[in-house]
């Protein structure tokens, strides 16, 4: 790691609250809100997600509902490319793609704007914590879905003692996978 990358890595680490017993007892919870409203710290993490962006030929971003919308919004602003959400099921008007996955105590769904992706397009997938990888993975498949390849998939944190690495790696069928940040 570069000095420059490590005083980046630095700065955003310094403005990660923990919160412990949050949301309920025995989970230390990983608060970015000081880091979103430090200017400097917001403007590093945007600047490192935008060259990863760049650095992988991304030509549209996703962004994952809901903390994935704050950072992927001004990373895609930056890039100068095409910002998509990810909602949940149900959000989105018109015609959707939408994808199933797994909870620990369930199942969810996700879906995207149809028309949004498409073959050509190089989809960098942006969210603010890696945990168990099951929105990701499902993300990942609705781009696929939409005739998108993957570009890589950029965090700002990764959760390293939760299985999310492990589970995306044969989703990612070779492409990257970033985290700027593993705790």
């Amino acid at each position: 790691m570069t000095a420059e990358a490590q005083d980046v890595t630095d700065l955003l680490l310094s403005r990660i609250r923990d919160v412990p017993d949050y949301p309920k007892p025995g989970v230390l919870f990983k608060d970015i809100t000081p880091l979103l409203a430090d200017p400097a710290a917001f403007t590093a993490l945007t600047d490192a997600l935008a060259g990863l962006c760049s650095a992988h030929g991304a030509t549209k971003i996703v962004g994952l509902e809901a903390r994935g919308f704050i950072l992927a919004a001004p990373v895609a602003v930056r890039a100068g490319l095409g910002f998509v959400p990810v909602r949940k099921a149900g959000k989105l008007p018109g015609a959707t793609l939408r994808q199933a996955y797994e909870l620990e105590y369930g199942t969810a769904e996700i879906e995207v704007h149809a028309e949004d992706l498409a073959a050509g397009d190089r989809v960098m997938l942006i969210d603010d914590v890696l945990a168990t990888g099951g929105t990701a993975e499902a993300s990942i498949e609705l781009i696929r879905r939409a005739g998108a390849e993957v570009a890589g998939v950029a965090v700002l944190m990764e959760l390293g003692f939760l299985p999310g690495r492990a589970r995306l790696e044969p989703a990612l069928n070779g492409a990257p996978l970033t985290a700027l940040i593993t705790v």
